[in-house]
């Protein structure tokens, strides 16, 4: 037995050296080297059978997407507000009379609340809920009826609520006090655990209550975090942002999978066009290796002058979509069985605070080019935003 292990090991060894490694020899060697041992003495997803880019590390290849005769999706966006109230139903009878197949509904919100009154203990312990939608069970049967594809939108590291009610997960200034952004929000530490398994719990619940994809929403740190990081006072390990970033994706996916339901994350859209955005965390290729759908947000407004040589990029919403895809394909060029779906968020708003003659209103032709820009790219699933949920009318959702 002693030589047969020796034996295997040496193989082992030989495997993990440098060169062109076979992932599935690895797999093989370690399966024989843990059968002949009597005990799990090399887990399939160790540090030393890592190398596929995405998360800290690990075995990124074993994603699959939980729902392949899933269809094409083409969605809007839905405030829990929404959800709850009067306007969902003229929110349903748009999906029922175009082309729109999916709803996406806030079940975290921008603020951090829950949007329902959930009994989950786990959940009441950290989370603070609200009853803006009164009855998840009511609105979960409607979309059923309806043949609504439910996505569950969770906020996540942008957590104000938690912030304030356990200021030890946040980042905190020299004096004690909770740091905030310029409009007054606060987020939480992408380096603690307790963070990443409170979202994992809503987004459980989430999957329990019937929804089929969890959408993730700022998985990162703050914007410009870089520049204040010294500052502040804050839980951290050895791990780079990104890495930090990544390993939640890696964590939740591993855990949600199992249930059945897909796992998306939204990112910026300008992630795609340049490398690493290592101040908030986010690499674009690193979380797409690691969720069935990845959705950069490419609102024409969004983008600054110069953007895919366009001097007002609000102004051409089919080059600005066709650029943002062309680099978002060429990105994921190398992921291969890895690649996500892609399902960009497009504008359904009017950009009126980028000022006179570098906006226009957005309706049914603006939107009907951001969508021919992306069939033109290949891309065939598509988000709507409009904060408010007023969508332009008569646009053809091909």
């Amino acid at each position: 037995m002693d030589i047969i292990l020796s034996t295997l090991l040496l193989l082992y060894n030989l495997l993990t050296g440098s060169g062109e490694e076979s992932m599935a020899a690895k797999q093989l060697a370690a399966v024989y080297i843990n059968a002949a041992a009597g005990q799990t003495i090399i887990q399939p997803d160790s540090p030393g059978l890592s190398g596929i880019p995405g998360g800290t590390g690990g075995i990124a290849a074993v994603k699959q997407d939980p729902q392949p005769e899933a269809p094409a999706i083409k969605g809007i966006y839905v405030t829990a507000h929404s959800a709850g109230g009067a306007r969902m139903e003229s929110l349903l009878k748009l999906v029922d009379s175009t082309e729109l197949n999916s709803m996406v509904i806030d079940i975290k919100d921008d603020n951090g609340y829950i949007t329902y009154p959930t009994t989950t203990p786990e959940l009441l312990e950290v989370g603070t809920p609200q009853r803006f939608i009164g009855n998840i069970g009511n609105l979960m049967a409607s979309l059923k009826k309806h043949e609504i594809y439910p996505i569950a939108r969770i906020v996540v590291f942008k957590d104000t609520v938690l912030a304030r009610k356990k200021p030890e997960l946040s980042f905190l200034h020299q004096d004690g006090t909770i740091w905030k952004n310029n409009k007054g929000e606060s987020f939480v530490n992408p380096y603690r655990k307790e963070v990443w398994d409170y979202n994992v719990t809503v987004a459980k619940e989430a999957a329990r209550l019937g929804f089929k994809e969890i959408q993730f929403d700022y998985v990162r740190f703050p914007e410009g975090f870089e520049k204040k990081a010294e500052s502040l006072t804050f839980t951290k390990s050895e791990l780079s942002r990104v890495d930090a970033v990544a390993g939640f994706v890696k964590y939740a996916r591993e855990q949600l999978e199992p249930l059945g339901v897909r796992v998306s994350v939204d990112i910026f859209g300008y992630a795609a066009s340049v490398s690493a955005a290592e101040g908030i965390g986010q690499d674009f290729v690193k979380i797409s290796n690691d969720v069935h759908v990845i959705s950069p947000m490419i609102y024409p407004s969004h983008y600054s002058t110069g953007w895919f040589k366009q001097k007002y990029p609000d102004l051409s919403p089919y080059a600005v979509i066709k650029g943002a895809m062309e680099d978002t394909h060429k990105k994921l060029e190398g992921t291969a069985e890895l690649k996500p779906i892609i399902r960009p968020w497009i504008q359904d708003f009017t950009a009126s605070w980028l000022g006179k003659g570098q906006f226009m209103k957005y309706g049914k032709a603006e939107v009907e080019a951001q969508i021919k820009a992306l069939h033109d790219s290949g891309v065939n699933e598509y988000l709507l935003w409009n904060a408010g949920n007023k969508y332009s009318p008569n646009v053809d959702y091909k």
